[in-house]
C-alpha cells in the first residue's frame, strides 16, 4: 500500500518545500486513514499541512492509487516524535530520547542524549552512563521534550 502511495506524497512534499518524515496507514471501521507526516526547518505551518494535503489529494484523484474510501491526514510528527528509521535517528542527535529495548531477554527503557548512529547502533548518554543499543533490539523510541527546560550555560 505505502509503496503505491509514497511516490505522490514524495511529489507533493517536494513540491511545497516540506521533508517527508513518515507515513503510516491505519484500516479502520470507516475506511482507510493515511496519516503523512511532515518536517521543515523552522517548524511546520498549518498553510503547509493544507498544501501538502491539497497536492497529494490533487494527485490521488487524478492517480486513483487507492481504490477504497481513505482519509487524509497531514500533520507534522510533533514535539515527542517517534524514531523509526536511521534518518529519523540522525535528525534527532544531541536531542533527549527515550529508548526502549531488548538485552538479554529483558524489556530496558533509557532516556538520554543521543549522541551517536552508527551503521548498526546508537549511543545514548544517560548522564550515568553511555548506552550503545544495536537497532535491532530496539522496540520503539520516540525525542523526548520538557517544558521549561533550561539550556545549559
Amino acid at each position: 500500500m505505502i509503496e503505491r502511495i509514497e511516490p505522490a506524497i514524495k511529489k507533493a512534499c517536494a513540491n511545497n518545500g516540506v521533508g517527508l518524515y513518515d507515513i503510516e496507514v491505519k484500516k479502520t471501521a470507516k475506511g482507510l486513514v493515511i496519516c503523512v507526516f511532515i518536517t521543515k526547518v523552522g517548524g511546520v505551518s498549518v498553510d503547509d499541512c493544507i498544501n501538502v494535503n491539497r497536492s497529494i489529494s490533487v494527485d490521488f484523484d487524478a492517480d486513483e492509487p487507492i481504490s477504497s474510501r481513505y482519509f487524509l491526514e497531514v500533520s507534522s510528527p510533533g514535539l515527542e516524535r517517534p524514531l523509526k528509521f536511521k534518518k529519523h535517528y540522525i535528525s534527532a542527535i544531541n536531542e533527549l530520547i527515550r529508548v526502549t529495548f531488548i538485552i538479554d531477554e529483558k524489556s530496558q527503557t533509557v532516556e538520554g542524549t543521543l549522541l551517536e548512529v552508527e551503521q548498526d547502533s546508537i549511543t545514548v548518554d544517560t548522564e550515568k552512563e553511555e548506552f550503545v543499543i544495536p537497532f535491532n533490539s530496539i522496540k520503539k523510541a520516540r525525542t523526548v521534550y520538557r517544558f521549561g527546560k533550561k539550556e545549559k550555560s
